[in-house]
């Protein structure tokens, strides 16, 4: 019988010698082992990948960035905040205290005046030209008048219910108060006679406002925070040209503007977005995460949105149109507000120190006497 007579010749083949592994059996092995090497090294690689994607990224060291917290001035006295203003010529801030304005130095932070007679207050605007600063008061629907020099109360102007922010128009000469509830802009002459005068007629704004910009030609721009749009108003003829949607933001509360690259900043609330907004026909060309509970914008080279949450974002033009984040600055809760002295660069954010928040407030409750102001400046100056 020949050599495979007896058996199936898929029967595997006897040992050949003494000590030694048919070589099929040492065929099979050696297969075995490179699988298992193959799978074993997918594993690595696939584990090594979810260990990388599982890692977050490395946090920028504490105070990275080129902006800072230099000082904080801690001022007291009673009531809330809302908008600050900076007179940067003769370094001054004026913050608006619910029921009183308080005037401060802005290189101290001590108390220069204070001006009481307010029943809740929200905004200032300086005229230097006339001599003169008013108060927007939301309760008394009015604007108290005063003295840039005495800080003496000159009188109170009637405008409308929930006078809010208020700005000066340099274009139509006339001090703009938009009032919240009643959904108009209220335009007061600032050589308003102290006796007798009263406010130019409202202009209709169809939605709630809440502040407002001017780019110093003839047009403001005013955040409508019920309607997701802002109303672009001739100040010169006082009425509504346009109405422009903030959409992908929502609840649009902070407006600046560049006047020379005509932009808009609006900080927005729901969803929580810096948008970025073209001031000749509304486009938006974009926007950028923010903090939550905004309340302000400010442009001064960079674009700043300070937000009750206890941030500071900013963000920068990397190429022409294109803005990103390059900062968000930890500011104590509470810093919703901000104004900025364009002469030093310095950034001025008023809050207090805080009561944790009960269930149902909006809001949580300063501590007592614990008012300050936060002084952010670059971190080389």
């Amino acid at each position: 019988m020949g050599p495979s007579a007896g058996r199936n010749t898929t029967d595997p083949p006897k040992d050949t010698g003494p000590g030694k592994r048919p070589r099929w059996q040492v065929s099979t092995f050696m297969k075995i082992i490179r699988v298992r090497q193959i799978v074993l090294g997918v594993s690595v690689a696939v584990l090594s990948t979810s260990l990388l994607q599982a890692q977050p990224s490395t946090p920028a060291p504490a105070g990275s960035g080129p902006y800072r917290v230099a000082q904080t001035f801690h001022v007291g006295g009673e009531g809330g905040w809302d908008y600050l203003t900076v007179d940067p010529e003769h370094q001054l801030l004026y913050v608006p205290r619910s029921t009183h304005t308080m005037v401060l130095n802005a290189a101290t932070g001590k108390t220069v005046a204070d001006i009481p007679g307010q029943k809740r207050n929200h905004g200032v605007a300086i005229v230097p030209g006339a001599g003169r600063g008013f108060i927007t008061d939301g309760e008394d629907a009015s604007v108290t008048m005063f003295d840039l020099k005495t800080y003496a109360v000159l009188r109170k102007v009637k405008a409308a219910d929930d006078a809010d922010g208020v700005i000066y128009d340099p274009a139509s000469g006339k001090v703009l108060v938009v009032c919240g509830d009643a959904g108009v802009m209220v335009p007061i002459p600032p050589d308003i006679d102290p006796a007798n005068g009263k406010a130019d007629p409202a202009v209709d704004l169809g939605g709630k406002p809440e502040f407002l910009a001017a780019d110093g030609q003839g047009k403001a721009y005013i955040n409508l925070v019920d309607k997701d749009q802002v109303a672009v108003v001739d100040t010169k003829a006082m009425k509504v040209l346009a109405k422009w949607s903030t959409a992908p933001g929502g609840s649009p509360v902070g407006m600046s503007l560049d006047p020379v690259h005509h932009r808009l900043f609006v900080g927005c609330r729901k969803p929580q977005k810096l948008i970025i907004m073209s001031a000749e026909d509304g486009k938006v060309f974009g926007d950028l995460p923010i903090g939550g509970g905004v309340d302000a914008t400010k442009f001064d080279g960079d674009v700043f949105a300070s937000c009750g949450d206890g941030t500071l974002t900013v963000a920068h033009e990397t190429t022409p149109g294109k803005f990103q984040v390059i900062q968000t600055l930890q500011t104590p809760r509470g810093a919703r507000t901000m104004g900025v002295d364009p002469t030093t660069h310095t950034i001025y954010l008023p809050t207090a120190e805080l009561e944790p928040a009960s269930q149902g407030q909006s809001r949580p409750r300063p501590k007592p006497d614990s008012f300050m102001i936060i002084v952010v400046t670059r971190s080389g100056a």
